[in-house]
């Protein structure tokens, strides 16, 4: 009976004590108890082995952390030189296209200007002719006005005379004729030849164009090989980094699993010294007198912590270009009416399917803005010097930013809308949009088009 009581004791102090006292006290009344084994208990060394390996897994991630942000860095920069190379190709094709009109119209002129020399040879060839015919007929009998009989037949010496004056009056007036369309063949000629000349320099600049346009096409594609190069060695670095942060994580859970084990052996022997303390105490308690009811004490629990929380005005460009948010990006795309189809580039624009989308482009974007403001080449570069230059801390609405600079060129084109913000056809595969202006790489002045 002693037995029962003593365990009915126990059991009333088990919030206090926990399972191991009751056995204890068991013990103390005589009951046979069986004491629960200690946990286990790793070794200083294989912890701290596990630890070495933790660091050294963490030595690698951040090794791997360092390159990829190297490697993210250059492949920025190669984003900004291939932004480049397609801005660069989009100039060579419009100077193209522009040589190409020029060296069109230089052969039409030279067509008309040899035209107009064959005509004038063709006229001097007649009037040579008239002319040997009437000479030849002066001397000849039986013809009307240029022959002997003119003078064979004069009834006076004053008829005779003005008959040999009229005969020389013809036959100079004549020659005069002859001199003047020699002039004006000459003229002419000397215009055949000025546009035959300008023909060939308008070759030249279209055959210096389309080289420049091959150019620029092999320079974007070695750029965009370059990124798809680096974006690859990119990937691999991230694919590694992950690998090592899924085996530092291992490491970590080896490490606080050990740590963990030691904890828990350490509150083992804790809480076996606070039971032995508390078996002594009960056994000089049963030897005075009988133990008495403990209710079971509860600990106070904190309260959460709650977190603190954590003209055509300006205003009518600027209209038109937020009128065009969400439409999607097309390289090559947009005119004064609106977004137009874009071009191949046979690069990134070519990759995102470009040519079969109707959208923007940069510069696209800014000349559909400023339709009925002023006529924009579809090219950033020529749109930077197409108005005033002002200072980026002068720049206000309606003023267009550009991104680039003297050594590689301008690259992209925004519209600014005040309060830090613009609006922008940003890149291949995504959509007009507002952002926060971006100041790397900005070019230290605005142009302004209106006021």
């Amino acid at each position: 009976m002693r037995g029962e009581t003593g365990s009915g004791a126990g059991a009333r102090r088990g919030t206090t004590i926990g399972a191991l006292g009751i056995a204890l006290l068991l013990g103390v009344t005589g009951t046979a108890i069986a004491v629960p084994p200690p946990p286990p208990n790793p070794s200083d060394s294989e912890i701290n082995s596990s630890k070495a390996e933790a660091n050294a897994k963490a030595g690698d991630v951040g090794r791997l952390t360092n390159q990829l942000a190297q490697a993210e860095s250059k492949l920025a920069q190669l984003n900004d030189d291939v932004e480049l190379k397609m801005e660069e190709a989009n100039k060579a094709r419009v100077d193209a296209e522009t040589a190409q009109d020029e060296a069109a119209q230089a052969d039409r002129d030279a067509k008309s200007a040899r035209t107009e020399s064959d005509a004038a040879q063709a006229a001097i060839d007649k009037a040579r002719a008239d002319l040997d015919r009437f000479a030849a007929a002066s001397f000849q009998q039986g013809s009307t006005i240029g022959s002997v009989s003119a003078y064979l037949t004069a009834n006076s010496p004053k008829e005779l005379l003005g008959r040999a004056q009229m005969l020389d009056a013809v036959g100079g007036s004549r020659l005069n004729a002859l001199d003047t369309m020699k002039r004006a063949q000459t003229d002419k000629s000397n215009k055949d030849a000025t546009a035959r000349k300008k023909l060939e320099i308008a070759q030249e600049r279209k055959r210096a164009a389309e080289a420049a346009k091959h150019e620029a096409d092999n320079a974007q594609s070695a750029a965009q090989h370059a990124q798809d190069t680096q974006a690859a060695q990119n990937d691999k670095l991230e694919a590694d980094k992950a690998s090592v942060e899924k085996q530092l994580f291992e490491a970590q859970q080896k490490v606080s699993g050990l740590q963990g084990q030691r904890q828990r052996y350490e509150d083992w022997k804790a809480q076996k010294a606070r039971e032995d303390e508390e078996r002594a105490r009960q056994a000089a308690l049963a030897a005075s007198r009988p133990s008495p009811s403990q209710g079971g004490g509860g600990r106070p629990t904190a309260r959460p912590v709650q977190s603190a929380p954590a003209g055509a005005s300006v205003e009518a460009v600027v209209r038109r270009a937020l009128s065009q948010l969400g439409v999607v990006y097309a390289w090559g795309g947009g005119n004064t009416s609106g977004p137009t189809r874009g071009i191949r580039d046979g690069g990134t624009a070519d990759r995102y399917g470009d040519y079969n989308k109707i959208g923007f482009d940069c510069s696209g974007l800014m000349i559909y803005a400023f339709a009925g403001v002023k006529s924009l080449p579809h090219y950033s570069g020529y749109q930077y010097n197409a108005g005033r230059k002002v200072p980026l801390s002068q720049m206000r609405r309606g003023d267009m930013l550009f991104w680039g600079g003297s050594a590689r060129g301008i690259h992209h084109v925004a519209m600014y809308l005040g309060n830090g913000q613009m609006v922008e056809a940003p890149q291949s595969g995504l959509r007009v949009r507002i952002a926060p202006v971006r100041y790397g790489g900005i070019m230290p002045y605005a142009t302004r088009l209106i006021g």
